[in-house]
């Protein structure tokens, strides 16, 4: 098959999860049910903390970007699936697949640098408490969340530069229900060795630092709770940072397991099933993780509803 240059492709087609037409009412109800549920709630997060001005802290500012982020996320990838799915076509644009890569890329980053973030937060807050409101002050927070885009607009610009390179056959079809940029360079008709460096440089670069940066804050955190004297001394410290623990925990064990399931199963489609968890799952879930074990939000969340009731 004769290679194009990426630019003379005119769509690209996403497989999705399944070709049985019997099953594609069940997929789109059950995404368009999560997608929902992601959606409502982490606006309602972000209505919570913005109507109550006892939430107007550092810790509560982050958690609204990254349920922001969340939102956009999950966006980027599966209101185009159920469309696909509703009107029975595979199909999307040139600039349709180069939009989802951007968006794609930016706000999962994003998540990746406001979990961060959110980390050295509880930080200052267990290790440092007596100079949290100084640390943490309005202006380095503002620095923080605005250094994370910037940080994220330069990775997904660069995964930008990487796939516009490469070259394809005629029929691209992406096994996937959205543009994976490790799909789209296995499905490169020309040579990706300098390519799959690139990314793999990027990846390691720009997910690396976030997680080494909550290893190294909650090593610090760890041996800060030990000690203190009290048993209901450490359980208040941890209790703070365990929302935040949870949300980390369920973010990576996703994402790693995504990464050791491409290795070890050999069928795309179960590849595309255990993407949904940390695309689609993992956003859905953390307004229930920061609502349920928070007493804060569950007060707030609280009066808003007696307010708008």
């Amino acid at each position: 098959m004769e290679p194009q240059n990426l630019t003379d492709i005119s769509e690209f087609f996403l497989l999705g999860f399944s070709k049985d037409p019997e099953l594609q009412p069940l997929l789109f109800g059950l995404f368009l049910t999560m997608y929902l549920v992601n959606v409502l709630g982490n606006s309602l997060i972000i209505l919570t903390i913005g109507s109550d001005s006892c939430l107007h802290t550092p810790m509560y500012f982050f958690l609204s970007n990254l349920s922001l982020a969340d939102i956009s996320f999950t966006s980027s990838t599966v209101p185009k699936m159920l469309v696909n799915i509703q009107t029975q076509s595979k199909s999307i644009t040139y600039t349709g697949c180069m939009t989802q890569v951007f968006f794609y890329s930016i706000f999962g980053c994003l998540d990746d640098l406001f979990l961060a973030v959110m980390a050295y937060d509880r930080f200052v807050a267990i290790c440092h408490p007596l100079h949290y409101t100084v640390i943490m002050n309005p202006r380095l927070c503002g620095l923080l969340v605005l250094m994370s885009f910037f940080m994220s607009l330069l990775d997904t610009l660069m995964h930008i530069l990487v796939i516009s390179q490469l070259t394809f056959c005629k029929k691209v079809e992406i096994p996937q229900f959205f543009c994976d940029p490790p799909q789209l360079l296995k499905l490169a008709c020309s040579d990706t060795f300098t390519s799959d460096i690139l990314l793999s440089c990027i990846g390691a670069f720009f997910a690396g630092i976030p997680v080494l940066g909550i290893l190294f804050t909650y090593v610090r955190i760890v041996s800060t709770i030990l000690k203190i004297p009290s048993s209901s001394g450490k359980y208040k410290a941890f209790s703070t940072c365990g929302s935040h623990l949870s949300v980390v925990s369920l973010f990576y064990g996703t994402v790693i397991g995504v990464y050791l399931s491409s290795a070890i199963l050999s069928s795309p489609r179960k590849l595309a099933v255990a993407t949904v968890m940390y695309t689609v799952v993992t956003p859905m879930l953390n307004p229930f993780i920061y609502s349920l074990r928070n007493k804060d939000i569950k007060r707030a969340l609280r009066k808003l509803l007696r307010r708008t009731t």
